[in-house]
């Protein structure tokens, strides 16, 4: 299929990782895509924000259906929605597991991004360091690891006994918070063991593998 899609424009950022989630999508739906890097410098300028009126990266352009779109969760609805033709990570539209993935990944969306982001700022980058808040979102990350942790008990995947994409929305945002906040803070792997062997799993996923560390070469190098 992808021999007769046009590559698609994933504009991204070497470091956030919503941008990386949609990659993750695009690889392992074998799609053609072109990765377009916007130095941080750069989301607020009129250039961009003529794509993004957000000022936030990600966004994709489509040259194949004409749509230009931001945010990574409709973006990833989208890419499901128009590409996902043999179900390869969703489910018959309609059924139950159809509406549960979309349930996980409006948990990840609107759960864990805010509040593991607050987590990153709080810890690394905002100027003061006020414990009341670092403390709030880290609480936050255990609560939403709990939530995880307890869904997978029993099973390797949240929804439908097969990896979609609600599963590996979820990645990169552990990717970003394990070693900032929760080095020293949190033993993920004997306190959250379902969670913990549920992100080695998609992490395994050779599309996963890539997308990581293409995400690594960007971030050391910036570009």
């Amino acid at each position: 299929m992808s021999a007769t899609i046009k590559p698609i424009k994933l504009y991204s950022h070497p470091t956030g990782p919503n941008p990386w989630k949609v990659a993750m999508i695009l690889e392992e739906l074998k799609l053609p895509y072109e990765t377009i890097i916007i130095e941080k410098a750069d989301l607020k300028k009129p250039p961009y924000e003529k794509i993004n009126i957000n000022g936030r990266a990600p966004a994709i352009q489509d040259s194949n259906t004409g749509l230009t779109l931001w945010e990574s969760g409709a973006i990833i609805e989208f890419l499901i929605d128009t590409y996902d033709k043999t179900q390869e990570l969703s489910f018959p539209k309609g059924s139950p597991e159809y509406y549960h993935t979309k349930q996980w990944l409006y948990f990840q969306v609107s759960g864990q991004g805010p509040y593991f982001g607050q987590a990153v700022w709080f810890t690394v980058f905002h100027s003061e360091k006020l414990a009341s808040a670092q403390e709030r979102y880290k609480n936050e990350i255990l609560r939403v690891s709990s939530v995880l942790d307890r869904a997978l008990e029993g099973k390797d995947w949240l929804v439908g006994g097969k990896c979609s994409y609600a599963d590996i929305s979820f990645v990169t945002w552990y990717e970003a918070v394990i070693p900032r906040v929760l080095a020293g803070v949190v033993d993920l792997p004997r306190e959250y063991a379902n969670l913990d062997a549920w992100l080695e799993r998609i992490k395994a996923r050779p599309a996963i593998t890539k997308v990581l560390q293409d995400k690594a070469a960007r971030a050391s190098t910036g570009k």
